[in-house]
C-alpha cells in the first residue's frame, strides 16, 4: 500500500490527516479520523499481513494485558473486535476471579467478577485491529510503508504537514495535512521537530529502575481447565533487594506466554537454561513449577528498554494542528499493562472532542492533548509509584508526594487482600475504568484504615480443580520443598 507524497499548496489541495507510525495507537487514531477526513498513515517498515512480530516493536514478545477499560474503548471504536479476538483464540479473563496474584502484601483473593482483561499475544491483537481498520473504512485510509518522517512543516503557530523520505529510493517529499498526529512510540522525534519549528519543548520525566524483561512461549500442559487463570508473582519494592517478578498468561493456541523481570542487580538473561532458575528465585515458586512441566516453543526474548518516560505536552503550547498520542507521550514499565489501554482511551477522547467541537476547529488538537492527560496520569501513577523506589531510578529519588502516595497504596493493597470492597476499588482504577480519586472516597479510606477483613491467605488461591491438574504433573523439576508448598498452598520458605 503506497501513496504519493506530492502536493500542490493552495485551496485546492487534498484535505487529510497524517498519522505517524503504524502501530496500535496509529490504527485506532486513523479509525477515528477517517470518519471526518482522508487519512495517510506513514510507517517506516512493512506491516505484517498476519499475526506476526512487527519490526520496531521488540516489546511485542512480552506479555500484554488489555484491561477492560481499553477493551471497551476499542469495541466502541471498532464494534465486533471482541468477537473476532475470541474467535482467534484470545481469552476473556474475569477479574479478579481469573487471576492468581501474589502482591507484596500477600495473595489476593479471587473475588467475583467485576471487570475483565483480554489475554492474547500482542501480534494477534495488533493484527485483528489493523485488519479491521484497513478494511472497514472504504478507501479513506492509505498506508505509506517504508517511509520515514524527517520533520514537520509550518511554524511555532501551526503545523501544516510533514517531510518524508522513501527508504527504498531516498526520495524526499512534503505531505501537507490539516492535522498531524505523532503515534511513533518511544522513539518519537517530536521534541527535536518542535525545536526546529521554534516551538516549546515539553518537560520530560524519566523513572528507570533498570528493569529487564525476558519472555518465552510454552505449550501449556495437557489436562488444564479451560478457565486456567493468569498467574502473577509481583516484586516487592520495599524488600531492599532487586525487584523480581513473573507472570504466566494463557494465550491463543493453548500456549502460555511467560514473562520474567528483574531490576538492577537481579535481571534475567536470554539464557534458556537460566530461565526456570530465575523463576525459582521469585518470591513464590509457582511460576517455576508450572513452566517446569510445560514445553518451551522458542528462544528467550529479552528487552532492556523499559524506562518510564513521560513528556508533558499538555503543559506547553504546541503548534495548532499537531497532536501526540500513545507511547510518544508516555511510555510505561509494562508491569501493569496500561500502554494499550491508554492508547485506546486516547483515541476515544479524540473522537469525542471532534464530535463536540467539530473537525477543523481552531485549537482542536490542544483540547485533545489536554484531555488525554487523564488516562495517562492514571497509568503513570501505577508505573512510577513503585519503580521510583528502586536505587538509581531517578537522580533525585522519590518525592515527598510519591512517598506519601506509596504508603497509602501499600495500605490499600494490604486491605485488598482481605476486603472485596477495596479490591473492587483498586480494580476499578487498575483497569482504567475509574480515576484514582475513586481510591480517595471516604468509604475506601475508612476501609483502608480498618485493614483487611479476612485473614491472610497462606498460599496461592487455586481451586480444587486447578490443584488436581497441578497434582497430575509428574516429574516436576523443582526441589521437593517447592513442589510441596505449591500443591499444599503453603507459603514459600523465602517469603
Amino acid at each position: 500500500m503506497t501513496a504519493s507524497a506530492r502536493d500542490t499548496p493552495g485551496p485546492g489541495r487534498p484535505r487529510r490527516a497524517v498519522v505517524i507510525g503504524g502501530g496500535l495507537t496509529a490504527m485506532l487514531t486513523a479509525r477515528v479520523l477517517a470518519k471526518v477526513t482522508d487519512v495517510v498513515i506513514i510507517e517506516r517498515d512493512v506491516l505484517p499481513d498476519r499475526p506476526k512480530p512487527r519490526i520496531g516493536l521488540p516489546q511485542a514478545h512480552h506479555t500484554h494485558i488489555l484491561w477492560s477499560g481499553g477493551a471497551e474503548a476499542i469495541e466502541a471504536l471498532i464494534p465486533g473486535t471482541a468477537k473476532e479476538l475470541d474467535a482467534a483464540g484470545a481469552r476473556r479473563v474475569p477479574l479478579t476471579t481469573g487471576m492468581v496474584a501474589y502482591s507484596p502484601k500477600g495473595w489476593f483473593r479471587r473475588w467475583g467478577e467485576s471487570h475483565y482483561a483480554i489475554a492474547c499475544s500482542r501480534d494477534l491483537l495488533d493484527w485483528v485491529v489493523r485488519k479491521r481498520v484497513l478494511t472497514d473504512v472504504d478507501r479513506r485510509i492509505t498506508v505509506m510503508e517504508r517511509t520515514t518522517v524527517t520533520g514537520l512543516t509550518g511554524d511555532s503557530a501551526a503545523v501544516t504537514g510533514v517531510t518524508v523520505r522513501a527508504r527504498d529510493t531516498g526520495e524526499e517529499d512534503t505531505l501537507l495535512a490539516d492535522l498531524v498526529v505523532d503515534t511513533s512510540g518511544k522513539q518519537s522525534r517530536t521534541p527535536l521537530w518542535l525545536k526546529d519549528l521554534g516551538s516549546h519543548e515539553p518537560l520530560t520525566r524519566e523513572v528507570d529502575s533498570g528493569l529487564v524483561y525476558a519472555s518465552r512461549v510454552y505449550q501449556a500442559p495437557e489436562g488444564l481447565p479451560d478457565s486456567w487463570p493468569i498467574i502473577n508473582v509481583q516484586a516487592d519494592t520495599r524488600a531492599g533487594a532487586p525487584g523480581r517478578a513473573g507472570i504466566i498468561m494463557p494465550i491463543e493456541a493453548g500456549r502460555w506466554l511467560v514473562t520474567l523481570s528483574g531490576t538492577r542487580g537481579g535481571q534475567p538473561t536470554d539464557d534458556a537454561q537460566d530461565f526456570q532458575r530465575f523463576a525459582l528465585g521469585l518470591r513464590h515458586p509457582i511460576v517455576a513449577e508450572l513452566i517446569g512441566k510445560a514445553t518451551p516453543l522458542g528462544p528467550v526474548r529479552v528487552t532492556h528498554m523499559t524506562a518510564n518516560r513521560r513528556r508533558f505536552y499538555e503543559k506547553v503550547t504546541l503548534p495548532d494542528n499537531f497532536l501526540v498520542l500513545g507511547d510518544a507521550v508516555a511510555a510505561f514499565n509494562p508491569t501493569y499493562g496500561h500502554g494499550m489501554s491508554v492508547a485506546a482511551q486516547s483515541a476515544v477522547i479524540l473522537d469525542r472532542v471532534i464530535q463536540r467541537h467539530g473537525w477543523g476547529t481552531p485549537g482542536l488538537a490542544r483540547r485533545v492533548q489536554r484531555a488525554v492527560a487523564q488516562p495517562v496520569d492514571t497509568a503513570w501513577m501505577f508505573a512510577t509509584g513503585t519503580d521510583v523506589f528502586y536505587p538509581g531510578a531517578t537522580e533525585e529519588g522519590p518525592t515527598l508526594g510519591e512517598r506519601a502516595a506509596a504508603r497509602f497504596v501499600d495500605r490499600l493493597v494490604l486491605t485488598a487482600t482481605g476486603s472485596g470492597t477495596v479490591a473492587r476499588a483498586l480494580t476499578d482504577v487498575m483497569t482504567l475504568q475509574d480515576e484514582p480519586k475513586r481510591l480517595a472516597r471516604p468509604g475506601i479510606v475508612v476501609a483502608a484504615l480498618a485493614g483487611p477483613l479476612k485473614p491472610r491467605l497462606q498460599g496461592p488461591p487455586l481451586t480444587h480443580e486447578e490443584r488436581q491438574a497441578i497434582g497430575t504433573m509428574s516429574c516436576l523439576t523443582l526441589p521437593s520443598r517447592a513442589r510441596f508448598s505449591v500443591l499444599r498452598g503453603e507459603r514459600h520458605a523465602n517469603q
